[in-house]
């Protein structure tokens, strides 16, 4: 029975020691699908990943539509194909498709890799900004990604400024 009433008591001053805490504490949160997509950071380094990789985009887009293109002329002239002619052709096919598959497959990989770094560095730059705000604003707390919170807490456009003014 006293075992009971001590934990009561000491349950109960916790949360008078959180809540306490929780009025005392100036606190904010970051959207960061915000940050890393309405940043002119964020949006200098989509372009840059387009530049870099438009020409094997397009290179892409040109095998597949030579494949189309082979396919067709495939079925039009199958009537008139010898069967070894057709296998052949079938064979051709399907390396080209797998070539066309092998190339897509690394394309995926090396964007996906580039587009990491460069989210990756726009995210450093924006938690250099978040302290910027926190230091000067003598936030307690700023948390990302919350799942309800007044707007009253978000300090994603303070962050944005920063981001987009060049300051670090």
């Amino acid at each position: 029975m006293i075992s009971k009433k001590l934990a009561f008591i000491a349950l109960a001053l916790s949360t008078l020691n959180a809540t306490a805490f929780a009025q005392d504490s100036k606190i904010g949160y970051i959207n960061t699908q915000r940050i890393t997509t309405e940043s002119a950071i964020a949006k200098a380094a989509q372009v840059k990943l387009e530049q870099e990789f438009s020409r094997r985009g397009k290179e892409l887009g040109d095998l597949q539509a030579s494949l189309k293109t082979f396919s067709e002329k495939f079925e039009r002239d199958t009537p008139t194909m010898t069967e070894s002619q057709r296998g052949s052709r079938q064979k051709e096919f399907a390396e080209l498709n797998r070539d066309f598959q092998r190339k897509q497959r690394e394309y995926q990989e090396d964007l996906n890799g580039r587009r990491n770094e460069e989210l990756q560095q726009v995210l450093e730059k924006a938690t250099k900004a978040v302290r910027v705000v926190a230091d000067a604003e003598k936030y307690d707390l700023v948390i990302q990604e919350v799942v309800y919170s007044n707007t009253k807490h978000d300090i994603t456009e303070k962050v944005l400024k920063i981001l987009n003014s060049g300051a670090k």
